[in-house]
């Protein structure tokens, strides 16, 4: 499942009804609907779109002088997850998540370079010791998996050490925490992140003329560049693909990697020669080797370059010779690519990894016959000798027959809940907490190209709303990247958490100057529990939504993307069958080019800048739908409404509005709304500003906890008072006059106080408020 995805190949009958498409057709409808500016989709290690002109600044191949290439610098991304080790052993799961992504991104084309990463991570609670939550119940785990907050101790660590030991920035992510017995689909059972999601994702650069894999010639040879065999990460592949606590323990422990990022950088530094070569280049043909090992990248190779080829094993590398030829073909040892080099081009390559002293090894030679043959001169046999199309033919098609099934709807109740609580309860929420023990562990700076990470405004706020980057030292041209997600949602409704997870990717990269909305790129990364009832049906309704609905009505297009269909933990305790079970999850990276880094608006409010006034752009239109909120989570319920963007032309309108007052500079602060409401958007941008709030929400209706909790789309604007006019003008030009609303004035004070129809309804002061939230951390 892991490597040919069969789920999202497969054919569906759902409720008696055959359904016309795969997942997989309905996500590719995307780029046939809007392929403009994607120059590769679906077909490589990561998916490339039209970057900017600048000077690429690299030594020329044969003075070796560091100088500017003036030149198109496309932009490659890509999303991966690494869910499975992750939650058995955090730290070098997490780690070689980080630096598989990485690789995939080198691999992409004939060779290219990545540049800035993300990192993200839902789990289930923390129940941090001498902090435990009220709304955080212990439902017990497995002995084999850790424990959620030992995720978050180590995981980070690993993903974080990994990016910056290998040379590249993390900034960009999410968090998210959510374990709660909940009335759902399939009635009460506890739905949670024991299986963790571990996101690692980022973007780099190409050149235009290698953005295509080039003709794989027979008689090339076949090399691995990278690091020795170990007897590690045997099985990853295969056990990811089960639920956690089907497979054999030992099993479970084999499957986790070791992370080497020195190697990997060395590896990256060979890629980099060859590219700068660009015409000479000899790379023709590159993959990663991830799951499977050389037993899936030597076969993938040669299969996708249309020709065979012949192996010996003992020529690889392999740092335990007590090893079986099981073990050296198939362990998931990392930092390693496999790639082919015309022979006549072999001299070059190989001077290369001399000077960066990088390993490598010449593995087999590709014949014209599509046949596979592994000989082993050591025991004088032929391990394996099959055609191609055995090993990577057609599988016959999965075909899956689903019921959907409907949430029953129960209310919030709302008896004990005070403004006030729930204020203090959603800011020490890990979700919407202050995540600074996430971004302080990396050196965001790494390259001297980051125009924007998480940190934002003097006081070093990390409430940024996407990272941005510069695409070359000598130009204001760039790119940027944003996430969305909005899981818990999933439990009431399929459909409107995959919109909001698009949207709300959206909404966090409007205030930086796009232009167009087709420039914006999605990575889609699909988790769900293949199996459980009324899962696969809800998996189909929310990628049709996307794929048939939402993007093509954005003209936005899915390039790339990933799915884990195994997201359930299973145990026994005391004689007890236990399971816990995630949350259909959709988690979207927006990626776009960037036309002036230096006009990104940040949440951080301006007290410098004369009188000022905050506007909310209301998307959800007043409806105030607080199912599957934060606030719900943290009162132990899920509600029955969920926010949804049940119009795609507001988020048109909306887009088009933010990037032309982005562009003509008339934002002072903007923050989207998206967990724990218009409360948390306001307090963030006062974090951010040390700004005290006035806030007036009568015009948001006459209930005040829906208007300050619901997590309906939106953002909050900080205008000054002489451009307010203005402004308002723009937004009723794109049609969203009805939907703006002024809420309150920015002050130079230590206040937070909220009203409504002239009563105060909160007021407490920022400072402590600012403690509430960082305490988490």
């Amino acid at each position: 499942e892991h490597c040919r995805h069969k789920i999202f190949n497969a054919d569906w009958t759902i409720d008696g009804v055959k359904q016309p498409k795969s997942l997989f057709k309905m996500i590719k409808n995307t780029f046939e609907q809007t392929p403009d500016y994607v120059l590769s989709a679906y077909k490589d290690n990561a998916a490339v779109m039209v970057g900017s002109e600048a000077g690429r600044f690299f030594p020329t191949p044969d003075g070796r002088e560091y100088q500017y290439h003036h030149e198109p610098i496309h932009v490659l991304m890509k999303v991966e997850t690494h869910n499975h080790p992750t939650a058995i052993s955090p730290y070098p799961g997490a780690a070689t998540g980080s630096g598989g992504e990485i690789r995939d991104e080198g691999a992409t084309g004939v060779g290219s370079k990545p540049k800035a990463g993300l990192v993200g991570f839902s789990v289930s609670n923390l129940r941090i010791p001498g902090f435990v939550q009220p709304w955080e119940s212990d439902f017990g785990k497995p002995e084999r998996i850790v424990t959620a907050l030992d995720i978050m101790l180590e995981g980070p660590l690993g993903g974080a050490a990994f990016n910056n030991e290998f040379g590249r920035p993390a900034i960009n992510g999410y968090f998210r925490t959510y374990e709660e017995k909940v009335h759902s689909h399939n009635g009460e059972e506890v739905r949670g992140y024991h299986k963790p999601i571990m996101i690692a994702g980022g973007l780099g650069n190409i050149r235009a003329e290698h953005v295509q894999k080039g003709d794989l010639p027979v008689g090339a040879k076949l090399v691995v560049l990278g690091g020795p065999a170990m007897n590690i990460g045997l099985g990853g592949g295969a056990a990811s693909s089960m639920a956690s606590g089907q497979s054999n323990e030992d099993l479970d422990f084999a499957s986790v990697q070791r992370e080497n990022p020195e190697i990997e950088r060395r590896c990256q530094e060979v890629i980099d020669r060859c590219w700068q070569l660009g015409q000479d280049n000899p790379i023709v043909f590159i993959h990663d080797v991830g799951a499977g090992g050389l037993s899936n990248a030597f076969p993938e190779l040669v299969n996708d370059g249309g020709v065979g080829g012949k192996f010996e094993l003992r020529n690889v590398p392999n740092d335990e010779p007590g090893m079986s030829p099981l073990q050296i073909w198939c362990n998931e040892s990392q930092e390693r690519y496999v790639m082919a080099i015309p022979a006549d081009k072999m001299p070059v390559f190989e001077a290369i990894c001399k000077r960066e002293r990088a390993p490598y090894a010449v593995v087999g030679e590709a014949t014209a016959e599509q046949h596979l043959t592994l000989s082993d001169s050591y025991f004088g046999n032929t391990p394996i000798d099959l055609p191609l199309n055995v090993l990577l033919g057609k599988a016959p098609k999965m075909h899956r027959e689903v019921q959907s099934l409907k949430a029953p709807a129960k209310p919030l109740d709302r008896t004990d809940i005070s403004i006030a609580d729930a204020a203090e309860r959603l800011l020490r929420l890990p979700t919407i907490a202050e995540k600074t023990f996430l971004v302080t562990i990396g050196d965001r700076t790494v390259t001297g190209l980051v125009a924007r990470d998480q940190m934002v405004g003097p006081w070093q706020v990390p409430v940024a709303n996407c990272g941005v980057t510069a695409a070359s030292y000598d130009t204001y041209h760039g790119e940027a990247m944003a996430m969305g997600e909005r899981t818990p949602v999933a439990l009431l409704d399929f459909a409107a958490s995959a919109r909001l997870a698009v949207a709300e990717a959206i909404t966090n990269i409007a205030a930086t100057d796009i232009g167009d909305l087709n420039r914006i790129k999605l990575s889609a990364n699909w988790m769900a529990a293949a199996g459980h009832p009324g899962e696969d049906a809800g998996l189909y309704a929310a990628v049709k939504a996307v794929g048939e609905e939402l993007c093509p009505a954005l003209k936005v297009t899915i390039p790339v993307g990933k799915d884990s269909m195994s997201m359930k933990t299973r145990w026994q305790q005391d004689g007890e069958d236990k399971a816990v079970t995630a949350p259909m999850s959709l988690i979207i990276t927006a990626f776009a080019r960037v036309e002036d880094i230096r006009k990104t608006v940040t949440p951080q409010l301006r007290t410098d800048k004369g009188a000022s006034s905050l506007l909310l752009i209301d998307l959800g239109q007043g409806a105030n739908r607080l199912g599957g909120s934060c606030l719900a989570q943290v009162y132990k319920q899920l509600g029955d409404q969920p926010a949804d963007l049940d119009s795609p032309q507001l988020l048109i309108n909306f887009f088009n509005a933010m990037q032309q007052l982005t562009r003509e500079q008339k934002l002072l602060a903007y923050h989207d709304r998206s967990d724990g409401g218009l409360f948390v958007t306001l307090a963030e941008m006062a974090f951010a500003g040390k700004a005290g709030i006035a806030a007036d929400i009568s015009a948001l209706g006459s209930d005040a906890l829906a208007a300050l909790f619901s997590e309906e789309l939106g953002a909050v604007l900080q205008v000054a008072d002489s451009e307010l006019a203005y402004v308002q003008q723009v937004l009723a030009t794109h049609n969203l006059a009805d939907l703006s609303h002024v809420v309150g004035k920015v002050e130079q004070s230590d206040r937070f106080v909220i009203s409504q129809q002239g009563t105060v309804v909160f007021n407490d002061s920022r400072s402590r408020l600012r403690t509430d939230w960082a305490e988490t951390t």
